[in-house]
């Protein structure tokens, strides 16, 4: 279960990590994030990341795939299997959608490939610390229940009929949409405004992705609950 809450709790500055062995390409990302006032800390190598997520605490990262010591996939799952919980933007080169699919499927949080858009990766970093955020808010009851799935906001623990789930941080966002919208059709465009908080460029994979991923979660081996509508959409429901 995810057990890791966004340090950032508001008026500091946001605190970012860029890990990229082209210090061409650290020095100019870090420059623009510096510019939107975010404290940036950097990393040519994935021991130097470990280390400084150890003592610097960032509030997102960005990771290149390609690292001298090993890859940022290898990375993000020594963090993912020790409980850390951090968002992570993968940044590549590579642009095949097995390449896309394997980043996320060990806890990327979102990508862009190279050559890319400095507004755009700007405006996916603050997607990812906004999401982050929303769902450490405290509320006056922090635990969703539908049926026999449970979702603690404060805690981020996720458990179906006791049994504790491990989400990322976006799996987590997504199923927290849903398990607010019980019984209800949500679109694909609905899903990407609310939990992407970005305009996706209609890469509507990505919703379908994600939610391969919570069903196999939550469903596997058990009575379904997340519902896929043809042509609608998707929907939460108690199993019958």
């Amino acid at each position: 279960m995810a057990t890791q809450t966004p340090k950032n709790g508001g008026g500091d500055k946001i605190r970012a990590l860029v890990v990229d062995d082209e210090e061409s390409i650290t020095q100019l990302i870090a420059m623009a994030l510096r510019y939107e006032g975010w404290h940036v800390d950097t990393a040519s190598t994935g021991q130097e990341a470990l280390e400084k997520i150890r003592t610097t605490s960032p509030d997102v990262a960005v990771f290149d795939i390609m690292l001298p010591d090993f890859d940022g996939m290898q990375l993000l799952s020594q963090l993912r299997s020790s409980g850390e919980m951090l968002p992570v933007l993968f940044l590549t080169a590579l642009d095949s959608v097995e390449d896309r699919v394997n980043g996320l499927t060990v806890g990327g949080d979102d990508y862009v490939t190279k050559p890319f858009s400095l507004e755009e990766l700007i405006a996916r970093l603050r997607g990812l610390v906004r999401r982050s955020q929303m769902t450490a808010a405290l509320q006056p009851d922090p635990v969703l229940r539908v049926g026999d799935l449970t979702l603690n906001e404060d805690s981020y623990e996720v458990e179906r009929a006791g049994e504790p789930l491990t989400v990322t941080n976006t799996e987590f966002e997504l199923l927290r949409y849903l398990m607010r919208n019980p019984n209800r059709v949500l679109s694909k465009a609905q899903i990407l405004d609310r939990v992407w908080a970005y305009d996706f460029s209609g890469k509507s994979t990505v919703v379908e992705l994600y939610v391969s991923y919570l069903r196999k979660k939550i469903d596997t081996g058990r009575p379904t609950m997340l519902h896929t509508v043809r042509g609608a959409g998707y929907m939460l429901k108690p199993a019958n």
